[in-house]
């Protein structure tokens, strides 16, 4: 396939997104490669849905297919918070980290659970098509920060079974697992397959 954009401005995610894609597309484009930019308020009531609008809203903005995700953390004791807020609960990825430790203050281990969700909307505006991959990993949140990998919540987000944070992991581990990375997977597997399967929109 030609040219995709992936509707984010996060670096991070940006180059987890492409080496997980690498050579199923001519070339990749961020947000931050347009020169005016382009922002989508994520204002919608579900993760779907905000993907949805950004990748719908872009794809049309520049006509080339569009890959946008919306992702959260949802937290057992705090009843799914962050969630849809995930990115909002804070200006910078140490000031969410620091207000969700505070809310556990003193959540016993048994009580720390938590899910990881990502949401991707694929919008092909040429044809006027849109499809949804989802992924998601449950885990835990640690008392303090592990790792210095990854981005947003990472660092306190524990995987029990490898007794390590997402932080810890190498990128090829991340990817792997993580509930971008297997909404990725689902949504390469789809390519390979030519786009085999029934349009969501």
């Amino acid at each position: 396939m030609d040219d995709l954009i992936l509707a984010t401005t996060n670096q991070g995610k940006f180059k987890e997104i492409k080496e997980l894609l690498a050579g199923q597309f001519t070339s990749f484009h961020s947000l931050l490669d347009f020169k005016n930019g382009y922002e989508v308020v994520e204002d919608q009531p579900s993760y779907a849905e905000n993907a949805w609008k950004k990748a719908r809203k872009i794809g049309d903005r520049f006509n080339i297919d569009t890959l946008a995700d919306d992702s959260g953390l949802e937290v057992d004791a705090l009843n799914g918070r962050p969630g849809i807020y995930s990115s909002r609960y804070g200006k910078t990825d140490a000031e969410r980290i620091d207000r969700l430790l505070a809310e556990l203050d003193g959540v016993e281990e048994q009580n720390r659970g938590a899910v990881f969700k990502a949401y991707l909307a694929f919008y092909m505006p040429v044809e006027g098509r849109g499809y949804f991959f989802y992924g998601s990993i449950r885990g835990c949140i640690g008392r303090e920060r592990k790792g210095r990998g990854g981005f947003g919540f990472d660092p306190v987000f524990f995987i029990p079974e490898l007794g390590k944070s997402m932080a810890e992991l190498t990128v090829e581990e991340k990817n792997r697992i993580s509930h971008r990375g297997r909404a990725l997977a689902a949504f390469s597997h789809f390519l390979k397959r030519g786009l085999q399967a029934p349009p969501n929109r």
